[in-house]
């Protein structure tokens, strides 16, 4: 028996050793710096938004994009400066431009993916408006031709993010603004964790359901990389109630706001999604102050601010011009009180 099995073991063995004195060679995989990785499928999301316009109840649906937009109009009037042509990228229905008054802004350009999101888009009057329809993934605009830009929830849905920032960075002046809201990381974290532990319960795994987002951290970089300066990032959450996870996921439908990932995962099972809602209710779910259950649903927004360079915007002084060294700011009431003249620049 032992014999046998030698014999058999033996050409088995002579395999390995051949296997053990291949030479093998390490291949580089990584992707070119510039290279993008489409993560959504445009033509999908262009259908998704086309069906929301086409709803009869398509208004029901713009609450949270006609209040981001208006937050985002109300910086535009923070900004001390007269924009004379001014871009708002992925207009949607004028969640920005029906906030915006003609002492701001001279001439307004509406762009957006959708041709009936476009025409539905409302603008205050007394401004002059033209309306472009061009994808946000392919914007192409005259160098040097814009005072301002302007974007409010539709650069999340965006492959190439850095390469779209670059060229918004071109287009813009010098001394342009580049303002814009995007959703982050933290948003509709309920809905995203509750259908991951119900898939892996259910079906042994996980897909993508819920976009992913961009982080705040990276927003700087990025915003660095395409040539901005003066940046000013900051983050705000808005957490809606709804009855259940149902309502929740049906609204994002008619924000068109649906999945759109390439090769996504068509349709979820019926247990899975009663898995999932029973899951959300149980981690999540809260009651009102009239005993009404609700599921709470967070969207994290990302305000950001760039400028275009330009020799008169301020510069930051050399390195050890300082006066006071930052370990005696304990002590800044005295030095305050120490100061008796103060220089001031004459021609600034």
């Amino acid at each position: 028996m032992c014999i046998l099995l030698k014999r058999c073991l033996h050409p088995f063995t002579s395999r390995i050793r051949c296997i053990r004195n291949i030479n093998s060679t390490a291949t580089n995989f990584a992707l070119p710096p510039d290279s993008v990785m489409y993560v959504f499928n445009r033509n999908t999301k262009l259908l998704q938004r086309e069906r929301a316009a086409h709803a009869p109840d398509v208004k029901v649906y713009d609450y949270i994009k006609d209040e981001v937009g208006y937050r985002l109009a109300d910086r535009i009037f923070d900004i001390k400066k007269n924009f004379k042509r001014a871009l708002d990228l992925g207009c949607g229905r004028g969640h920005v431009s029906k906030h915006i008054l003609a002492e701001n802004i001279e001439e307004l350009i509406l762009s957006d993916m959708s041709p009936t999101f476009l025409q539905q888009a409302e603008v205050n009057e007394g401004i002059k408006v033209s309306r472009i329809n061009m994808d946000e993934e392919h914007f192409s605009f005259e160098p040097d031709s814009l005072d301002l830009v302007i974007s409010s929830l539709s650069l999340h849905w965006v492959n190439d993010l850095p390469g779209c920032f670059k060229n918004i960075n071109k287009s813009l002046k010098n001394d342009g603004a580049f303002l814009a809201a995007i959703f982050g990381t933290e948003t509709l974290y309920e809905l995203r964790g509750s259908l991951q532990l119900a898939e892996l319960e259910r079906d042994g795994g996980i897909s993508a359901h819920i976009s992913p987002f961009a982080d705040i951290r990276d927003i700087g970089s990025l915003l660095t990389r395409a040539n901005f300066t003066m940046l000013t990032i900051d983050t705000d959450e808005i957490v809606i109630g709804y009855p259940s996870m149902f309502e929740l996921m049906w609204d994002l439908k008619g924000m068109a706001e649906n999945n759109a990932i390439r090769n996504r995962k068509v349709r979820l099972n019926k247990d899975t999604l009663l898995a999932a809602a029973a899951i959300y209710k149980e981690l999540y779910g809260k009651v009102k102050e009239d005993n009404t259950p609700y599921v709470p649903a967070t969207f994290q927004i990302i305000y950001l601010l760039g400028w275009k360079p330009d020799p008169s915007q301020p510069k930051p002084l050399d390195r050890g011009t300082g006066q006071i060294s930052l370990k005696d700011l304990h002590k800044l009431d005295e030095i305050v009180k120490e100061t008796k003249t103060v220089k001031i620049d004459e021609d600034k």
